[in-house]
């Protein structure tokens, strides 16, 4: 069966965007692709191991929230963390090397697939446990609040960006913070990448209130729904999120409705969804419905869009060479990153 909901008057076609932020978005996408399908390659070949979660057809979720976010604000993942880390700034050839478990990897290798990590990025991590992040975000979110308000520092400003999927809306910790946030107004942006399926379990079968935006009004806090195929309606939404937080106004539960493309994992049959379902999701791609809106608005030209995506191509080459060529971790550092080290 298609799963299918009425979506808010917040399209493509109710927003605006420049050539400069259209081509910006649209690289940000095609790189989240295309780096996904290179992982599966790698996978297939026996070049990469262990869980790998792909995040093939939510990338307008990504892009649209983190590239409407300043550099130094934080991002706090899940376990299909890759393209999050992307759109965050971490460079593909250490997200790649991670992935192979090499040193070179931006958490030393010891993170893998589940557990991309960069402070430099202010990736606050990804996370294998489902919700597991959200009490994470939350304290980063306390934190901006308390250095600005108590301890004085004006430039304590930073909003965070919280991801999870829509079966963590069923687990405690998501009230908890909830609940929390909304009572301190914290200026954080809790993002539901509802993608109608929790590993197996459809969404609307583990749910008692599927509309899962609508929880936020139990709290008093504020709830929006998105289409999350559609980036440029992620973008305005994020936006409105982000500037409220920044203001001191407290957070916002943005329910983006998405769909992955691929299986739950890399070692799913993805025999459970219907090939129908799959078909309705799957014309809906969100990067073909950017690159269709920039050229009829006539921001770019077909050549332009090919020509960003033979670079991209390149660019996630060059990153898996990285990552094959990367040194192992040395075993003599077994013990280090347990604690944190002075600078």
């Amino acid at each position: 069966m298609v799963q299918e909901r009425t979506l808010p008057v917040i399209s493509a076609a109710s927003t605006s965007v420049n050539r400069e932020e259209g081509l910006r978005l649209y690289e940000d996408m095609v790189l989240g692709r295309t780096f996904e399908d290179k992982c599966a390659e790698m996978y297939y070949r026996g070049k990469m191991f262990g869980f790998v979660h792909l995040y093939n057809g939510q990338e307008a979720v990504s892009s649209g929230v983190i590239r409407s976010m300043r550099p130094d604000d934080y991002v706090c993942s899940t376990y299909r963390d890759h393209v999050h880390a992307l759109s965050a700034g971490v460079p593909p050839r250490e997200v790649m090397a991670e992935l192979f478990g090499k040193a070179t990897g931006c958490s030393k290798g010891r993170g893998g697939s589940m557990h991309l990590f960069s402070a430099e990025h202010n990736l606050l991590g990804g996370y294998a446990f489902v919700a597991e992040g959200i009490p994470v975000a939350t304290g980063a979110a306390f934190q901006s609040k308390y250095r600005k308000e108590a301890l004085g520092d004006r430039t304590a400003d930073q909003v965070t960006a919280c991801f999870f999927g829509d079966g963590a809306a069923n687990n405690g910790q998501f009230f908890e913070c909830l609940n929390m946030a909304a009572l301190w107004k914290l200026p954080i942006l809790y993002v539901v990448e509802n993608n109608k399926w929790a590993i197996g379990m459809a969404h609307d079968r583990a749910t008692s209130q599927p509309e899962i935006y609508k929880k936020a009004s139990v709290f008093g806090m504020h709830g929006v729904e998105v289409d999350g195929m559609d980036v440029l309606a992620v973008r305005a939404v994020a936006q409105e999120a982000v500037a409220r937080a920044r203001a001191g106004e407290g957070p916002t539960l943005i329910e983006a409705l998405t769909y992955r493309f691929r299986g739950h994992s890399l070692a799913d049959p993805d025999e459970l969804r219907s090939k129908t379902e799959k078909e309705f999701w799957f014309s809906r791609d969100p990067i073909k419905k950017l690159a269709a809106h920039l050229v009829e608005q006539n921001l770019v030209s077909q050549d332009e869009l090919k020509q960003i995506d033979r670079r991209i191509q390149a660019t996630v080459e060059e990153a898996v060479q990285f990552g094959l060529d990367s040194p192992e971790p040395d075993p003599k550092d077994l013990y280090r990153y347990v604690f944190a080290e002075d600078e």
